[in-house]
């Protein structure tokens, strides 16, 4: 079944609307500088949140720290404060990074604008974490060109970049992403979520076989 995760949370009725709906993982902003950035008391609360709402439903759910530039110190301390299960690495951290936070007990997912991991792989690069392929500036809501992927992950990777409730089931039907990631798709104006689209969202990515 096609992965779902609805990212960049900030209110326990966008989390459970999330968890209801059938997300497999909700995440939430700890880097600094974006509209839907949460502090890590904030994203603890929403952790608990998700985590009764699974419950309620006899489900499971990843929670994912979103991070973009901040050290490995930082990072750790705001993953663990947050409780989270998983941390999402959205800058050009190391991968000493990303082997450190697995062995504090996180999963870890690497995201990636397509032409970064096509460089990477190019020059003989291979992540043992799962990949996230957004589009040319991630986190901008700008759509992925399948242009942009010289070749598809081998492993587990999930689609990102300008996917909606009205585009999510082309997109996978074209790429075979394993999964999918939206954010600003689901959002009635920057940073503010739409429940309505957050159920859209996912019921149409339950569309595809």
């Amino acid at each position: 079944m096609l992965w779902v995760k609805i990212c960049g949370l900030s209110t326990p009725e966008a989390v459970e609307t999330a968890v209801d709906a059938g997300a497999d993982a909700v995440g939430f902003v700890l880097a600094p500088g974006s509209p839907r950035t949460v502090d890590a008391a904030l994203a603890a609360s929403l952790v608990g949140a998700a985590r009764e709402a699974a419950h309620r439903s006899g489900q499971e759910i990843e929670t994912v720290a979103v991070v973009r530039g901040q050290s490995l110190e930082e990072i750790a301390r705001l993953a663990r404060e947050a409780g989270v299960d998983t941390v999402q690495l959205h800058g050009d951290e190391p991968d000493a990074v990303a082997d450190s936070l697995r062995d504090a007990g996180f999963r870890v997912i690497r995201a990636l604008a397509a032409g970064e991991y096509t460089r990477r792989t190019a020059a003989g690069w291979s992540s043992p974490d799962r990949l996230l392929l957004d589009a040319a500036v991630p986190g901008s809501g700008a759509r992925f060109s399948e242009d942009e992927l010289d070749s598809a992950p081998s492993g587990f990777w999930a689609l990102a970049g300008g996917l909606s409730p009205e585009n999510v089931a082309s997109a996978v039907s074209a790429l075979k992403p394993s999964g999918v990631d939206v954010s600003s798709g689901v959002e009635s104006s920057r940073g503010v979520k739409d429940v309505r689209l957050i159920k859209a969202f996912i019921a149409a990515a339950r569309t595809v076989l």
